[in-house]
């Protein structure tokens, strides 16, 4: 599996909503950037709790949704740059049915690994104005992932992102995030527990999992 980088977007903290900041408004960059254990040289993220750090590095989201969120939307003028979603990375030809947790890609000259899928706040309904894309995102499971750092690198636009290796082809974004988001779980206790113990999931995550399945 490999794809092309169409953009790496950064964004800095600006007020937001009653005087909290967020980061989420990203604008693309054609420099070379520098891929840190904790996120890309010259992003910030304003919410430490639930953004950045080791397993939430990088957030990743599909370019290949767009067209949806427009029929969703409209022309909302979001959806004719890039970095809407505040996604670092965007790509076409990975989605969430086929990237998998734990997946390893050489991105540039750094090597991630998919930690989990990004859990919709909020945000996202404030940053287009419009009630119900955080419902849309857990209707449709286009939710974007998350890497953490294996290896530091660059990367830059027209980039290759190729995959290394796939550990876990049982458990893509999209089952993950339907398991622990979407309300899959009433349906399939034993896939809950089963990921509830999977080490490769995100920390928080296998906190939500055990919590679904019953402690």
């Amino acid at each position: 599996m490999k794809a092309k980088v169409r953009a790496v977007n950064l964004g800095k903290v600006v007020p937001f909503r009653d005087g909290e900041g967020s980061a989420i408004g990203k604008a693309p960059t054609r420099d070379a950037v520098t891929i840190g254990w904790t996120g890309i040289a010259g992003d910030e993220q304003a919410d430490l709790v639930h953004h950045g750090g080791r397993d939430k590095a990088i957030h990743h989201y599909p370019r290949d949704h767009y067209p949806h969120w427009l029929g969703v939307l409209g022309d909302h003028p979001l959806l004719g740059g890039d970095g809407a979603f505040g996604e670092n990375i965007s790509t076409v030809g990975m989605t969430e049915t086929g990237v998998c947790l734990g997946n390893r890609y050489r991105l540039g000259t750094a090597l991630i690994e998919v930690s989990q899928g990004r859990q919709p706040c909020w945000k996202l309904d404030h940053r287009f104005g419009h009630k119900g894309v955080l419902a849309e995102v857990v209707r449709t499971a286009r939710c974007g992932w998350y890497y953490r750092v294996i290896e530091l690198g660059e990367v830059t636009v027209g980039d290759r992102i190729e995959l290394v290796s796939r550990p876990l082809p049982e458990w893509s974004v999209a089952r993950c995030f339907a398991l622990l988001v979407g309300g899959a779980h009433k349906d399939d206790p034993a896939a809950v527990r089963a990921l509830a113990s999977e080490p490769l999931l995100a920390e928080p995550w296998r906190q939500r999992a055990k919590a679904l399945a019953g402690g």
